[in-house]
């Protein structure tokens, strides 16, 4: 059996929504790989809380996994199958030749995977039709960068996919032997390249469906689907709200007190943040306009600039007379 979700993240299954970020955003810092190179481990664990968050961070997917557990990318495709309603499969329907297992979070059965079972589910319902058992859909996770989020992006993918035997078609059997090509399994591996665009906005957990692309049915039908699952690296100076970015502005102390200006890096370049007489630490000013795009949508998010006063040090004895004159000031 798999690891459960929630043991993952460290939270309990009722766990909310701000939970599972905070809890999901500790981790993916603690464990991101450029933060532990050359460690597997952590980067194993990274991808392990990705996958659980993404499931866990979807309210679709987090009702069905509290539903179905290490099942619920089936649970769909069950409830379709089954002619009287519900999430069963139909009565009478075999399962003792199949095999429950769990491949890094992506639910399958022993054999010939979802295509094999639900191949057998049309074909009861369907009798002579004969239609043929759809491809196992993939997942391929991929890393990208703040920047690239601002902007999109594309990567080239190699994928280790499994596709039709063409000695045998899919049967297993070649001249009633058992096929040499794919040795009776009914299928065969192949390494294909495929670009991937990445639209500006993505976040990470989100998927980016290439139809078609997954792994072709051993049976001759339709081949599934491929889905990349996006990671956005943390960044070391923006911290990510939704659509919004936040940084930390240092402010010099007389700035701060007296007003004036001071310059920030944006994703875009730099740009000038009017400071006004009096500002306070920890203040937030907002821009704008220059956070990272909607996904699908027009407009951006903000930038939130928050203020960290700079204190002077080393002062001169008359920057410490000044000072005391000021105090005196105050205190008077």
């Amino acid at each position: 059996m798999g690891k459960d979700y929630y043991d993952q993240l460290g939270l309990s299954k009722g766990a909310s929504d701000k939970e599972i970020k905070a809890a999901f955003r500790k981790l993916a810092r603690k464990y991101h790989p450029d933060v532990n190179p050359g460690n597997k481990g952590a980067e194993d664990k990274f991808k392990e809380v990705n996958q659980a968050y993404e499931v866990l961070s979807d309210p679709d997917k987090r009702r069905k996994y509290d539903q179905y557990g290490e099942m619920w990318q089936g649970a769909d495709r069950f409830a379709g199958s089954n002619p009287q309603g519900g999430s069963q499969p139909p009565p009478g329907f075999d399962f003792s030749n199949f095999n429950f297992q769990s491949d890094g979070g992506a639910t399958y059965f022993g054999g010939g995977g979802y295509s094999d079972i639900f191949s057998q589910i049309l074909n009861r319902r369907q009798g002579s039709r004969g239609r043929h058992g759809r491809g196992q859909d993939l997942e391929h996770a991929t890393e990208i960068s703040l920047e690239e989020a601002m902007s999109g992006t594309k990567r080239l993918l190699n994928l280790q996919t499994q596709e039709g035997c063409p000695t045998c078609g899919g049967t297993g059997l070649h001249q009633k032997k058992t096929c040499s090509t794919c040795r009776g399994g009914g299928g065969v591996s192949r390494t294909k390249q495929l670009e991937v665009k990445i639209p500006p906005g993505v976040r990470t957990g989100s998927r980016i469906r290439m139809a078609g692309q997954g792994s072709a049915s051993p049976s001759g039908g339709t081949p599934g689907d491929l889905y990349v699952v996006i990671t956005v690296s943390p960044h070391p100076q923006y911290e990510r709200q939704e659509d919004d970015l936040l940084m930390t502005v240092q402010v010099p102390l007389t700035t701060a007190v007296l007003g004036g200006t001071v310059t920030i890096p944006t994703i875009k370049g730099k740009i000038e943040l009017k400071i006004p007489p009096e500002t306070q630490n920890e203040q937030v000013f907002k821009l704008a306009g220059q956070g990272l795009p909607h996904l699908g949508q027009t407009g951006r998010g903000d930038l939130k600039a928050k203020v960290s006063i700079i204190l002077p040090t080393k002062l001169t004895p008359e920057e410490r007379r000044l000072f005391e004159k000021l105090r005196e000031m105050r205190q008077g």
